[in-house]
Protein backbone atom coordinates (compact mmCIF):
# COMPACT_ATOMS: atom_id res chain seq x y z
CA UNK A 1 0.00 0.00 0.00
CA UNK A 2 1.34 3.43 -0.94
CA UNK A 3 2.16 5.80 1.91
CA UNK A 4 0.46 9.17 1.56
CA UNK A 5 1.88 12.39 2.99
CA UNK A 6 -0.22 15.56 3.23
CA UNK A 7 0.53 19.08 4.43
CA UNK A 8 -1.76 19.60 7.40
CA UNK A 9 -2.76 23.25 7.77
CA UNK A 10 -3.50 22.60 11.44
CA UNK A 11 0.11 21.66 12.25
CA UNK A 12 1.72 23.49 9.31
CA UNK A 13 3.74 20.36 8.57
CA UNK A 14 3.79 17.58 6.01
CA UNK A 15 2.55 14.47 7.80
CA UNK A 16 2.02 10.82 7.03
CA UNK A 17 -1.68 10.29 6.44
CA UNK A 18 -3.09 7.64 8.75
CA UNK A 19 -6.88 7.29 8.46
CA UNK A 20 -9.00 6.60 11.52
CA UNK A 21 -10.24 3.47 9.77
CA UNK A 22 -8.62 2.36 6.52
CA UNK A 23 -11.91 0.71 5.55
CA UNK A 24 -13.83 3.94 6.09
CA UNK A 25 -11.75 6.93 4.93
CA UNK A 26 -13.81 10.12 5.16
CA UNK A 27 -13.31 13.51 3.48
CA UNK A 28 -15.36 16.72 3.60
CA UNK A 29 -14.80 19.68 1.26
CA UNK A 30 -16.65 22.99 1.30
CA UNK A 31 -18.73 23.24 -1.86
CA UNK A 32 -20.30 26.12 -3.78
CA UNK A 33 -22.79 28.75 -2.74
CA UNK A 34 -25.22 28.43 -5.63
CA UNK A 35 -26.19 31.88 -6.85
CA UNK A 36 -24.05 32.31 -9.99
CA UNK A 37 -21.79 30.51 -12.47
CA UNK A 38 -18.59 29.00 -11.08
CA UNK A 39 -15.55 31.08 -12.03
CA UNK A 40 -12.20 29.54 -12.86
CA UNK A 41 -10.96 30.10 -9.29
CA UNK A 42 -13.93 28.12 -7.94
CA UNK A 43 -12.90 25.23 -10.17
CA UNK A 44 -9.45 24.82 -8.65
CA UNK A 45 -10.49 23.19 -5.33
CA UNK A 46 -13.05 21.05 -7.16
CA UNK A 47 -10.34 19.61 -9.42
CA UNK A 48 -7.66 19.42 -6.70
CA UNK A 49 -9.81 17.44 -4.28
CA UNK A 50 -11.11 15.29 -7.12
CA UNK A 51 -7.52 14.14 -7.65
CA UNK A 52 -7.11 13.50 -3.91
CA UNK A 53 -10.33 11.48 -3.98
CA UNK A 54 -8.99 9.45 -6.92
CA UNK A 55 -5.73 8.82 -5.04
CA UNK A 56 -7.50 7.74 -1.85
CA UNK A 57 -9.74 5.38 -3.82
CA UNK A 58 -6.71 3.92 -5.59
CA UNK A 59 -4.84 3.33 -2.31
CA UNK A 60 -7.71 2.23 -0.04
CA UNK A 61 -10.28 0.94 -2.52
CA UNK A 62 -13.30 2.72 -3.98
CA UNK A 63 -15.75 1.17 -1.50
CA UNK A 64 -13.72 2.37 1.48
CA UNK A 65 -13.61 6.13 0.79
CA UNK A 66 -16.48 8.56 1.34
CA UNK A 67 -16.49 12.10 -0.01
CA UNK A 68 -18.90 14.84 1.11
CA UNK A 69 -19.04 18.17 -0.73
CA UNK A 70 -21.85 20.39 0.49
CA UNK A 71 -24.11 22.83 -1.30
CA UNK A 72 -24.90 26.15 0.38
CA UNK A 73 -28.42 26.91 -0.85
CA UNK A 74 -29.42 29.43 1.82
CA UNK A 75 -27.32 32.57 2.12
CA UNK A 76 -27.74 36.35 1.99
CA UNK A 77 -26.09 36.46 -1.46
CA UNK A 78 -28.63 33.95 -2.73
CA UNK A 79 -31.52 35.94 -1.26
CA UNK A 80 -30.25 39.18 -2.82
CA UNK A 81 -29.65 37.58 -6.24
CA UNK A 82 -33.14 36.01 -6.31
CA UNK A 83 -34.68 39.41 -5.54
CA UNK A 84 -32.63 41.04 -8.31
CA UNK A 85 -33.68 38.36 -10.79
CA UNK A 86 -37.31 38.41 -9.67
CA UNK A 87 -37.44 34.63 -9.16
CA UNK A 88 -37.96 32.26 -6.26
CA UNK A 89 -34.90 31.14 -4.33
CA UNK A 90 -35.51 27.46 -5.11
CA UNK A 91 -35.57 28.26 -8.83
CA UNK A 92 -32.29 30.18 -8.59
CA UNK A 93 -30.47 27.54 -6.55
CA UNK A 94 -31.69 24.62 -8.67
CA UNK A 95 -30.72 26.33 -11.91
CA UNK A 96 -27.32 27.38 -10.57
CA UNK A 97 -26.61 23.91 -9.16
CA UNK A 98 -27.36 22.38 -12.57
CA UNK A 99 -24.91 24.84 -14.13
CA UNK A 100 -22.29 23.85 -11.57
CA UNK A 101 -22.75 20.13 -12.29
CA UNK A 102 -22.54 20.68 -16.06
CA UNK A 103 -19.44 22.86 -15.86
CA UNK A 104 -17.59 20.58 -13.41
CA UNK A 105 -18.50 17.49 -15.47
CA UNK A 106 -16.82 19.21 -18.42
CA UNK A 107 -13.66 19.28 -16.28
CA UNK A 108 -13.94 15.57 -15.53
CA UNK A 109 -15.59 15.91 -12.11
CA UNK A 110 -18.83 13.95 -12.29
CA UNK A 111 -20.06 11.83 -9.38
CA UNK A 112 -23.60 11.11 -10.56
CA UNK A 113 -23.05 7.34 -10.44
CA UNK A 114 -20.80 7.28 -7.37
CA UNK A 115 -22.51 5.79 -4.27
CA UNK A 116 -19.65 6.99 -2.05
CA UNK A 117 -20.10 10.66 -2.93
CA UNK A 118 -22.59 12.81 -1.01
CA UNK A 119 -23.79 16.31 -1.84
CA UNK A 120 -25.98 17.57 1.02
CA UNK A 121 -27.90 20.80 0.62
CA UNK A 122 -27.94 23.07 3.67
CA UNK A 123 -31.72 23.44 3.62
CA UNK A 124 -32.05 19.67 4.08
CA UNK A 125 -30.24 19.79 7.44
CA UNK A 126 -32.03 22.57 9.32
CA UNK A 127 -33.18 20.21 12.11
CA UNK A 128 -29.59 19.06 12.67
CA UNK A 129 -28.45 22.69 12.84
CA UNK A 130 -31.16 23.54 15.38
CA UNK A 131 -30.16 20.57 17.56
CA UNK A 132 -26.50 21.61 17.42
CA UNK A 133 -27.30 25.22 18.32
CA UNK A 134 -29.51 24.17 21.24
CA UNK A 135 -26.70 21.99 22.61
CA UNK A 136 -24.18 24.83 22.28
CA UNK A 137 -26.50 27.12 24.24
CA UNK A 138 -26.95 24.41 26.87
CA UNK A 139 -23.16 24.06 27.20
CA UNK A 140 -22.83 27.86 27.47
CA UNK A 141 -20.86 28.16 24.26
CA UNK A 142 -23.63 30.22 22.66
CA UNK A 143 -26.13 32.83 23.77
CA UNK A 144 -29.35 34.45 22.55
CA UNK A 145 -29.52 38.19 21.85
CA UNK A 146 -32.14 40.12 19.88
CA UNK A 147 -33.52 36.94 18.24
CA UNK A 148 -29.97 36.03 17.17
CA UNK A 149 -27.97 33.13 18.52
CA UNK A 150 -24.23 33.81 18.65
CA UNK A 151 -21.27 31.61 19.39
CA UNK A 152 -19.13 32.84 22.27
CA UNK A 153 -15.56 32.82 21.00
CA UNK A 154 -14.16 33.31 24.50
CA UNK A 155 -15.70 29.99 25.54
CA UNK A 156 -13.30 28.08 23.25
CA UNK A 157 -9.71 28.60 24.30
CA UNK A 158 -8.19 27.11 21.14
CA UNK A 159 -9.87 29.64 18.88
CA UNK A 160 -7.40 30.87 16.26
CA UNK A 161 -5.19 27.77 16.31
CA UNK A 162 -5.90 26.84 12.66
CA UNK A 163 -5.19 30.26 11.17
CA UNK A 164 -2.50 31.18 13.70
CA UNK A 165 -3.85 34.71 13.80
CA UNK A 166 -3.80 37.09 16.73
CA UNK A 167 -7.07 38.45 18.08
CA UNK A 168 -6.35 41.83 16.44
CA UNK A 169 -5.72 40.20 13.05
CA UNK A 170 -8.87 38.13 13.34
CA UNK A 171 -11.00 41.14 14.15
CA UNK A 172 -9.57 42.98 11.14
CA UNK A 173 -10.04 39.97 8.85
CA UNK A 174 -13.51 38.94 9.99
CA UNK A 175 -15.27 41.71 8.06
CA UNK A 176 -18.40 41.26 10.12
CA UNK A 177 -20.75 43.85 11.50
CA UNK A 178 -19.94 44.55 15.14
CA UNK A 179 -23.53 44.47 16.40
CA UNK A 180 -24.17 46.19 19.75
CA UNK A 181 -25.74 43.01 21.19
CA UNK A 182 -22.55 40.96 20.78
CA UNK A 183 -20.69 40.14 23.99
CA UNK A 184 -17.44 40.04 22.00
CA UNK A 185 -16.80 41.55 18.59
CA UNK A 186 -15.48 38.15 17.39
CA UNK A 187 -18.67 36.25 18.28
CA UNK A 188 -20.34 34.89 15.17
CA UNK A 189 -23.92 34.14 14.18
CA UNK A 190 -25.37 30.66 14.46
CA UNK A 191 -28.97 31.73 13.84
CA UNK A 192 -30.53 35.01 12.72
CA UNK A 193 -34.10 36.26 12.28
CA UNK A 194 -35.88 36.34 8.92
CA UNK A 195 -38.49 38.90 7.94
CA UNK A 196 -41.64 37.95 6.04
CA UNK A 197 -39.94 38.40 2.66
CA UNK A 198 -37.04 36.10 3.50
CA UNK A 199 -36.88 32.32 3.77
CA UNK A 200 -37.04 31.07 7.32
CA UNK A 201 -37.76 28.16 9.64
CA UNK A 202 -39.39 28.05 13.06
CA UNK A 203 -37.00 27.78 16.00
CA UNK A 204 -37.00 28.28 19.79
CA UNK A 205 -35.64 31.78 19.11
CA UNK A 206 -38.20 32.77 16.50
CA UNK A 207 -38.53 32.35 12.77
CA UNK A 208 -35.12 32.62 11.15
CA UNK A 209 -32.32 30.97 9.18
CA UNK A 210 -28.88 29.54 9.96
CA UNK A 211 -25.53 31.29 9.79
CA UNK A 212 -23.10 30.04 7.18
CA UNK A 213 -20.61 28.33 9.50
CA UNK A 214 -23.09 26.11 11.36
CA UNK A 215 -24.22 24.58 8.06
CA UNK A 216 -20.95 22.75 7.39
CA UNK A 217 -20.59 21.59 10.98
CA UNK A 218 -24.08 20.09 11.01
CA UNK A 219 -23.76 18.39 7.61
CA UNK A 220 -20.30 16.93 8.24
CA UNK A 221 -21.38 15.63 11.66
CA UNK A 222 -24.54 14.04 10.25
CA UNK A 223 -22.74 12.28 7.39
CA UNK A 224 -19.21 11.64 8.69
CA UNK A 225 -19.48 11.63 12.48
CA UNK A 226 -17.84 13.69 15.22
CA UNK A 227 -14.31 12.92 13.95
CA UNK A 228 -13.33 12.32 10.34
CA UNK A 229 -10.11 12.26 8.35
CA UNK A 230 -9.78 15.20 5.94
CA UNK A 231 -11.40 18.62 5.65
CA UNK A 232 -10.52 20.62 2.55
CA UNK A 233 -11.17 23.93 0.83
CA UNK A 234 -9.55 27.06 -0.51
CA UNK A 235 -7.08 28.98 1.64
CA UNK A 236 -9.55 31.89 1.72
CA UNK A 237 -11.78 29.74 3.95
CA UNK A 238 -9.23 29.18 6.72
CA UNK A 239 -10.50 32.26 8.50
CA UNK A 240 -13.17 32.80 9.53
CA UNK A 241 -15.12 29.86 8.08
CA UNK A 242 -12.95 26.89 9.02
CA UNK A 243 -11.83 28.49 12.29
CA UNK A 244 -15.50 28.87 13.25
CA UNK A 245 -16.35 25.34 12.15
CA UNK A 246 -13.68 23.96 14.46
CA UNK A 247 -14.87 26.02 17.42
CA UNK A 248 -18.55 25.11 17.22
CA UNK A 249 -17.94 21.46 16.27
CA UNK A 250 -15.46 20.74 19.05
CA UNK A 251 -17.65 22.50 21.60
CA UNK A 252 -20.62 20.43 20.42
CA UNK A 253 -18.56 17.20 20.58
CA UNK A 254 -15.82 17.88 23.16
CA UNK A 255 -14.52 14.31 22.93
CA UNK A 256 -14.13 14.49 19.15
CA UNK A 257 -11.38 16.01 17.04
CA UNK A 258 -13.67 17.17 14.20
CA UNK A 259 -11.20 16.96 11.25
CA UNK A 260 -7.74 15.45 11.75
CA UNK A 261 -6.09 16.73 8.54
CA UNK A 262 -6.81 20.13 7.00
CA UNK A 263 -5.86 20.77 3.35
CA UNK A 264 -6.10 24.14 1.64
CA UNK A 265 -5.35 25.05 -1.95
CA UNK A 266 -3.94 28.47 -2.78
CA UNK A 267 -5.75 31.03 -4.89
CA UNK A 268 -5.78 31.52 -8.65
CA UNK A 269 -4.58 34.55 -10.59
CA UNK A 270 -5.08 35.57 -14.22
CA UNK A 271 -2.03 36.88 -16.07
CA UNK A 272 -0.31 37.49 -12.74
CA UNK A 273 -3.12 39.56 -11.24
CA UNK A 274 -5.89 38.80 -8.78
CA UNK A 275 -9.03 37.93 -10.71
CA UNK A 276 -11.61 40.72 -10.44
CA UNK A 277 -14.37 42.14 -12.59
CA UNK A 278 -12.98 45.63 -12.01
CA UNK A 279 -9.65 44.56 -13.57
CA UNK A 280 -11.39 42.94 -16.53
CA UNK A 281 -9.79 39.53 -16.03
CA UNK A 282 -12.76 37.76 -14.46
CA UNK A 283 -14.24 34.80 -16.32
CA UNK A 284 -16.24 31.69 -15.55
CA UNK A 285 -15.63 28.09 -16.52
CA UNK A 286 -18.53 28.40 -18.94
CA UNK A 287 -16.89 31.45 -20.55
CA UNK A 288 -13.84 29.33 -21.37
CA UNK A 289 -15.90 26.40 -22.60
CA UNK A 290 -17.89 28.73 -24.85
CA UNK A 291 -14.59 30.05 -26.24
CA UNK A 292 -13.72 26.49 -27.32
CA UNK A 293 -11.24 25.85 -24.52
CA UNK A 294 -11.87 22.14 -23.81
CA UNK A 295 -12.61 21.13 -20.23
CA UNK A 296 -9.71 18.69 -20.33
CA UNK A 297 -7.37 21.58 -21.18
CA UNK A 298 -8.71 23.61 -18.24
CA UNK A 299 -8.17 20.63 -15.93
CA UNK A 300 -4.61 20.14 -17.20
CA UNK A 301 -3.70 23.78 -16.56
CA UNK A 302 -5.18 23.66 -13.04
CA UNK A 303 -3.15 20.56 -12.20
CA UNK A 304 0.13 21.84 -13.64
CA UNK A 305 0.80 23.88 -10.48
CA UNK A 306 1.09 22.36 -6.99
CA UNK A 307 -2.13 22.98 -5.06
CA UNK A 308 -0.31 24.81 -2.24
CA UNK A 309 1.16 27.40 -4.63
CA UNK A 310 -0.69 30.32 -6.23
CA UNK A 311 -1.78 29.32 -9.72
CA UNK A 312 -1.51 31.72 -12.65
CA UNK A 313 -3.91 31.18 -15.55
CA UNK A 314 -2.68 32.40 -18.95
CA UNK A 315 -3.75 31.81 -22.52
CA UNK A 316 -0.25 30.56 -23.27
CA UNK A 317 -0.62 27.80 -20.67
CA UNK A 318 -3.96 26.80 -22.18
CA UNK A 319 -2.44 26.64 -25.69
CA UNK A 320 0.49 24.56 -24.43
CA UNK A 321 -1.90 22.23 -22.59
CA UNK A 322 -3.96 21.67 -25.74
CA UNK A 323 -0.85 20.80 -27.74
CA UNK A 324 0.37 18.43 -25.04
CA UNK A 325 -2.97 16.67 -24.69
CA UNK A 326 -3.29 16.28 -28.45
CA UNK A 327 0.16 14.65 -28.53
CA UNK A 328 -0.73 12.36 -25.61
CA UNK A 329 -4.06 11.36 -27.15
CA UNK A 330 -2.34 10.54 -30.44
CA UNK A 331 0.19 8.42 -28.57
CA UNK A 332 -2.39 6.54 -26.46
CA UNK A 333 -5.17 6.12 -29.03
CA UNK A 334 -6.63 2.61 -28.80
CA UNK A 335 -4.66 1.70 -25.68
CA UNK A 336 -6.64 0.24 -22.77
CA UNK A 337 -6.27 1.54 -19.23
CA UNK A 338 -3.71 -0.27 -17.10
CA UNK A 339 -2.10 0.14 -13.69
CA UNK A 340 -0.75 3.65 -12.99
CA UNK A 341 3.07 3.80 -12.96
CA UNK A 342 4.65 4.03 -9.52
CA UNK A 343 6.38 7.35 -10.24
CA UNK A 344 3.03 9.03 -10.91
CA UNK A 345 1.41 7.45 -7.86
CA UNK A 346 4.36 8.41 -5.66
CA UNK A 347 4.22 12.00 -6.89
CA UNK A 348 0.55 12.26 -5.93
CA UNK A 349 1.16 10.47 -2.64
CA UNK A 350 3.77 13.13 -1.81
CA UNK A 351 1.38 15.91 -0.78
CA UNK A 352 -0.63 15.64 -3.98
CA UNK A 353 2.25 16.86 -6.14
CA UNK A 354 0.36 17.08 -9.43
CA UNK A 355 3.07 19.22 -11.05
CA UNK A 356 5.61 16.43 -10.48
CA UNK A 357 3.11 13.87 -11.74
CA UNK A 358 2.59 15.90 -14.93
CA UNK A 359 6.38 16.10 -15.40
CA UNK A 360 6.52 12.30 -15.18
CA UNK A 361 3.78 12.04 -17.82
CA UNK A 362 5.87 14.25 -20.10
CA UNK A 363 8.80 11.84 -19.60
CA UNK A 364 6.62 8.83 -20.43
CA UNK A 365 5.41 10.57 -23.59
CA UNK A 366 9.00 11.35 -24.60
CA UNK A 367 9.95 7.64 -24.43
CA UNK A 368 6.74 6.65 -26.26
CA UNK A 369 5.42 4.59 -23.32
CA UNK A 370 1.74 4.85 -24.28
CA UNK A 371 0.28 2.33 -21.78
CA UNK A 372 2.00 3.90 -18.76
CA UNK A 373 1.21 7.40 -20.01
CA UNK A 374 -2.49 6.64 -20.32
CA UNK A 375 -2.76 4.89 -16.95
CA UNK A 376 -0.91 7.68 -15.15
CA UNK A 377 -2.89 10.41 -16.87
CA UNK A 378 -6.19 8.72 -16.02
CA UNK A 379 -5.28 8.75 -12.32
CA UNK A 380 -5.13 12.55 -12.69
CA UNK A 381 -8.48 12.51 -14.48
CA UNK A 382 -6.97 13.11 -17.93
CA UNK A 383 -7.30 11.16 -21.22
CA UNK A 384 -10.66 9.68 -20.22
CA UNK A 385 -13.04 9.05 -23.13
CA UNK A 386 -15.69 11.38 -21.70
CA UNK A 387 -13.24 14.30 -21.94
CA UNK A 388 -12.06 13.56 -25.47
CA UNK A 389 -14.93 15.06 -27.47
CA UNK A 390 -12.69 17.97 -28.50
CA UNK A 391 -10.04 15.69 -29.93
CA UNK A 392 -10.27 14.25 -33.43
CA UNK A 393 -7.39 12.24 -34.91
CA UNK A 394 -6.20 13.81 -38.15
CA UNK A 395 -7.37 12.10 -41.30
CA UNK A 396 -4.52 11.04 -43.61
CA UNK A 397 -6.62 12.20 -46.58
CA UNK A 398 -6.46 15.85 -45.59
CA UNK A 399 -3.31 15.82 -43.46
CA UNK A 400 -0.78 16.78 -46.08
CA UNK A 401 -2.86 19.54 -47.68
CA UNK A 402 -3.93 20.99 -44.36
CA UNK A 403 -0.48 20.87 -42.77
CA UNK A 404 1.03 22.42 -45.87
CA UNK A 405 -1.49 25.27 -45.74
CA UNK A 406 -0.95 25.94 -42.04
CA UNK A 407 2.83 25.72 -42.34
CA UNK A 408 2.71 28.21 -45.24
CA UNK A 409 1.07 30.79 -42.99
CA UNK A 410 3.39 29.96 -40.09
CA UNK A 411 6.34 30.65 -42.40
CA UNK A 412 4.73 33.87 -43.61
CA UNK A 413 4.35 34.95 -40.00
CA UNK A 414 8.01 34.13 -39.29
CA UNK A 415 9.09 36.23 -42.27
CA UNK A 416 6.92 39.11 -41.12
CA UNK A 417 8.57 38.98 -37.69
CA UNK A 418 12.05 38.91 -39.25
CA UNK A 419 11.08 41.98 -41.27
CA UNK A 420 9.70 43.52 -38.04
CA UNK A 421 6.29 43.75 -39.67
CA UNK A 422 4.57 42.92 -36.41
CA UNK A 423 1.16 44.07 -37.60
CA UNK A 424 1.22 41.44 -40.37
CA UNK A 425 2.52 38.80 -37.94
CA UNK A 426 -0.36 39.51 -35.57
CA UNK A 427 -2.84 39.47 -38.45
CA UNK A 428 -1.63 36.00 -39.50
CA UNK A 429 -1.91 34.72 -35.94
CA UNK A 430 -5.51 36.02 -35.82
CA UNK A 431 -6.18 34.41 -39.22
CA UNK A 432 -5.03 31.03 -37.91
CA UNK A 433 -6.83 31.48 -34.58
CA UNK A 434 -10.07 32.23 -36.46
CA UNK A 435 -10.15 28.64 -37.74
CA UNK A 436 -9.06 27.06 -34.46
CA UNK A 437 -5.31 26.85 -34.99
CA UNK A 438 -3.44 27.82 -31.81
CA UNK A 439 0.07 29.21 -32.42
CA UNK A 440 2.67 29.17 -29.67
CA UNK A 441 6.14 30.77 -29.76
CA UNK A 442 8.62 28.73 -27.71
CA UNK A 443 12.38 28.58 -27.25
CA UNK A 444 12.32 25.52 -29.52
CA UNK A 445 10.51 27.38 -32.29
CA UNK A 446 6.89 27.87 -33.29
CA UNK A 447 4.40 25.14 -32.36
CA UNK A 448 0.79 24.85 -33.41
CA UNK A 449 -2.28 22.69 -32.82
CA UNK A 450 -5.80 22.42 -34.23
CA UNK A 451 -8.81 22.63 -31.91
CA UNK A 452 -11.66 20.76 -33.66
CA UNK A 453 -14.12 22.13 -31.07
CA UNK A 454 -13.60 25.65 -32.41
CA UNK A 455 -16.77 26.84 -34.13
CA UNK A 456 -14.87 27.71 -37.34
CA UNK A 457 -12.57 24.69 -37.31
CA UNK A 458 -12.59 23.04 -40.71
CA UNK A 459 -13.27 26.22 -42.68
CA UNK A 460 -9.85 25.89 -44.22
CA UNK A 461 -10.85 28.03 -47.19
CA UNK A 462 -10.24 30.98 -44.88
CA UNK A 463 -6.54 30.12 -45.07
CA UNK A 464 -6.34 30.47 -48.85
Amino acid sequence: MNTIKLTNSKTRQKEFFTPINSCNVRMYVCGPTVYDRAHIGNARPVVVFDVLYRLLRYVYGSRHVSYVRNITDIDDKIIDRAVQAGIEIDELTSKTLNWFHEDMAALGVDYRNDPQFFEPRATEYISEMLAMIEELIKRRHAYVAKQHVLFSVESFQDYGSLSGRSTEDMIAGARVEVAPFKQNSMDFVLWKPSNNDQPGWESPWGRGRPGWHIECSAMSHALLGETFDIHGGGSDLIFPHHENEIAQSRCFCPKGDFARYWLHNEMLQVDGKKMAKSVGNFFTVRDLLNQSVPGEVIRFVLLSTHYRKPMNWTKKKADEAMMTLRKWRNLTSGIKEGRPPENVVNALADDLNTSRAVAELHRLAAVQDGPSLKAGAMLLGLLHDNLGHWYAPKSNDIDEILVERIEFWINQRNLAKIEKNYARADAIRHKLSAVGVAVLDTVDGVKWAINPAHENSGKWELLE
